[in-house]
C-alpha cells in the first residue's frame, strides 16, 4: 500500500502562516498591544457581512488576523482567564506549584525543620511534585486547553472571516 503524501506547503502557502508567526518571535510584550485596535473599529458591526465565496473569506481572514493581531491576542487571553476561573482546581494547583516552588527557593537548600519533623530539600520538591502532579491530573488540563483552542479558534477565525474590510482597503490588493 503506498503512502500519501499531502505537501503542507501548498495548503499553508496561501494562509502565509510562516511570516505571520515570524513577527511574533521579534516583539516585545509592550510593543505586541500597542497597536491595539479600538473596541469600536474591532466590533463594528456595519462590517459585518456573510462572505460570498470562499477565496472572499480567505482574503478576509488574510486582512483582519494582520490588522487584529493585538485584538485576537487579547481575546486569546481573555479566554485563557476565563477557562482557569471556571476550573478552580486547575487554578488552586497552578497556584499551589507556584508558590511551593517560591517558598522551597527561599529555603536556599537547606533542611526544614519544624520541631521534631525534619525533611530535605529533595524530599519537599518530591512532596510538591507528587501533589501537584496528581492535582494536575485530576483538575483535566488537557480538556481545558482543547476548549481553549477550540473556543478561540471559533471566535477568532469566525470575526475574521465575518468583519469585512474597509471601503479604502477592499480594491486596494485587487487587480482589474
Amino acid at each position: 500500500m503506498a503512502r500519501i503524501q499531502i505537501p503542507l506547503d501548498v495548503l499553508t502557502s496561501r494562509l502565509n502562516i510562516q511570516d505571520r508567526f515570524a513577527g511574533f518571535r521579534n516583539t516585545s510584550l509592550s510593543s505586541r498591544f500597542a497597536n491595539m485596535r479600538p473596541v469600536s473599529e474591532f466590533l463594528d458591526f456595519k462590517r459585518f457581512s456573510k462572505p460570498a465565496n470562499f477565496g472572499e473569506v480567505q482574503s478576509r481572514v488574510n486582512y483582519n488576523l494582520g490588522t487584529f493581531s493585538s485584538n485576537y491576542a487579547l481575546v486569546f487571553v481573555l479566554l485563557s482567564i476565563y477557562a482557569l476561573v471556571t476550573n478552580p482546581l486547575l487554578l488552586f494547583d497552578i497556584v499551589l506549584l507556584v508558590a511551593g516552588l517560591w517558598l522551597l527557593g527561599r529555603l536556599n537548600g537547606q533542611d526544614l525543620i519544624v520541631g521534631t519533623f525534619h525533611a530535605t530539600s529533595s524530599q519537599l520538591y518530591t512532596g510538591l511534585l507528587v501533589t501537584c502532579g496528581l492535582l494536575f491530573l485530576i483538575a483535566s488540563p488537557f480538556s481545558t486547553v482543547l476548549w481553549l483552542i477550540g473556543a478561540s479558534g471559533v471566535v477568532i477565525v469566525g470575526h475574521a472571516s465575518f468583519m469585512d474590510k474597509p471601503i479604502d482597503e477592499a480594491f486596494s490588493g485587487e487587480a482589474v
